[in-house]
């Protein structure tokens, strides 16, 4: 990555979009500190974030959701859960838990599960739950829609929105832009590790053309990454 310069406002969904070799995921690492950048300082509202190891990232308030429902699947829910909020006080350790339980009700009669045992829309809430729990003032979240059922994906968006309505700042990479610029406030486009767009997620709403030429940098097309799986609802911005 080169010349890469993100805002991530609170209280606003931001999207990032690119075809896949972008560096989107890079990027994910080095903001959550499993990656040193070279040059350059990652910042969480003037605490700078560079160099920290992962633990403390999460601990000043920058929640992570990595790609690829990375839970403990051999660990039950419950455990999956507590490990989650283990920093925690006792007392704030069980309302969290409550909190996750109240956002993602399903999980409720999964708590005695093993991780693996879960289809794949209860691996994303149970990750997404680990990253809420703390209750954190930003999140980032890669490919919320990866390998999941429409009818499940269209159970999570709503909760990505009403994170960003209680003052949480968002930062959504999605392969499907039409959902991501659904949700989205602001965009950014992504392409050979730099920033090729920046801009609101209205204008690349109504100028499709703006992300077909980044996707077709790639060689694909914008439908590879920018269309709608079949039965996928929007939510309405």
């Amino acid at each position: 990555m080169r010349e890469v310069s993100l805002e991530i406002p609170a209280g606003e969904v931001t999207a990032l979009l690119g075809p896949n070799g972008a560096g989107k995921s890079t990027l994910v690492l080095a903001v959550g500190g499993v990656l040193k950048p070279l040059s350059g300082s990652v910042r969480l509202d003037g605490t700078v974030l560079s160099g920290r190891r992962p633990e403390k990232i999460r601990g000043l308030g920058l929640a992570i959701v990595p790609e690829g429902r990375r839970l403990l699947p051999e660990l039950t829910v419950e455990d999956n859960l507590k490990i989650a909020t283990y920093t925690l006080p006792r007392g704030d350790a069980a309302r969290a838990r409550e909190r996750a339980l109240e956002m993602f009700p399903e999980l409720e009669k999964r708590l005695g599960q093993n991780g693996r045992s879960l289809s794949g829309g209860e691996q994303q809430m149970v990750v997404l739950a680990q990253a809420l729990v703390t209750s954190p003032r930003y999140v980032v979240i890669d490919e919320l829609s990866l390998g999941l059922a429409p009818v499940v994906l269209n159970r999570l968006l709503p909760t990505i929105r009403s994170l960003a309505q209680d003052g949480i700042g968002v930062l959504l990479i999605e392969q499907f832009a039409t959902v991501a610029l659904a949700l989205a406030n602001r965009a950014h486009i992504m392409e050979g590790g730099t920033i090729r767009y920046s801009g609101t997620a209205e204008e690349l709403r109504q100028k499709p053309d703006l992300l077909s030429a980044a996707y077709l940098l790639r060689g694909s097309t914008a439908e590879d990454g920018a269309g709608l799986p079949a039965g996928l609802q929007t939510p309405a911005p």
